[in-house]
């Protein structure tokens, strides 16, 4: 039984990969502003989950969620940074506290976990931690840039802190996943039977959480998506923004029909 501490998962991918770790027989902890969906999870493993209201933008929460899950469950094994804001306008329409914002939540969020969570980590000789990252921080993507900004720089925070604590033991992933069908996702213009099903990436997730490569995905395809996108980053983000737009379009034409 490993123990899992996720920072944002009280829906979407979050929820579909705690409830696929708990059936595994782990034992979690969920970090979260909000708990309400993960608390039915709770009646069900009141045992291995452990849910903590906390802010990622909250340095006090986060330390107080993190010593909960060591007295609750032992040790940390696996730490995941997985709370999330995106903001969907031009750069011309997004002020800098929206910038601002957007990287506290994101960015900040998971340099809060990290350091939190890593000395504890060092003490152990052992752990692991997780970002959940995003194509368009690789690629880039029109109307979207402090999230895609904010996830770009938790990719190089992740390989710079991956090669400082490999010493002690501790690995740094990424979680790559597809554009899915969530809240967060809900304003980027792709139609919904574009986007994959919440439960299908968390419970991958879940299922390949303990691989050793540096980026982790849900599914084979979506690996060999991910690697095209790191070798032609800017060709697929203006190709992506392209198919948006036609599909919005479309979507307008059928409208009108």
């Amino acid at each position: 039984m490993a123990n899992v501490l996720i920072v944002g998962a009280n829906q979407g991918i979050g929820y579909y990969l705690v409830e696929r770790l708990l059936e595994s027989g782990n034992a979690v902890t969920v970090l979260d502003i909000q708990i309400n969906t993960i608390g039915i999870l709770k009646e069900k493993y009141p045992k291995t989950l452990l849910p903590v209201i906390a802010d990622a933008r909250d340095l006090s929460g986060i330390e107080n969620g993190v010593l909960q899950a060591i007295r609750h469950f032992g040790d940390i094994d696996i730490a995941i940074h997985n709370a999330c804001l995106c903001t969907f306008d031009s750069e011309h329409d997004t002020g800098y506290e929206i910038y601002q914002n957007v990287m506290d939540v994101n960015y900040f969020g998971a340099l809060r976990l990290s350091k939190t969570v890593l000395p504890h980590m060092r003490k152990a000789k052992k752990g692991r931690i997780i970002f959940t990252s995003s194509g368009v921080g690789v690629t880039g993507f029109a109307n979207i840039s402090p999230y895609a900004a904010s996830k770009g720089a938790m990719e190089s925070l992740a390989k710079c802190l991956q090669i400082e604590n490999e010493e002690y033991g501790i690995t740094f992933h990424l979680f790559h996943p597809p554009l899915t069908n969530t809240k967060s996702a809900s304003g980027i213009p792709v139609p919904k039977e574009f986007k994959a099903k919440a439960k299908e990436v968390g419970y991958g997730l879940a299922d390949r959480i303990w691989l050793k490569k540096f980026v982790i995905c849900h599914s084979a395809i979506q690996t060999a998506q991910i690697k095209f996108s790191y070798r032609h980053p800017l060709f697929i983000g203006k190709m992506m923004t392209k198919a948006a737009k036609r599909a919005i379009e479309s979507e307008k034409c059928e409208g009108v029909r």
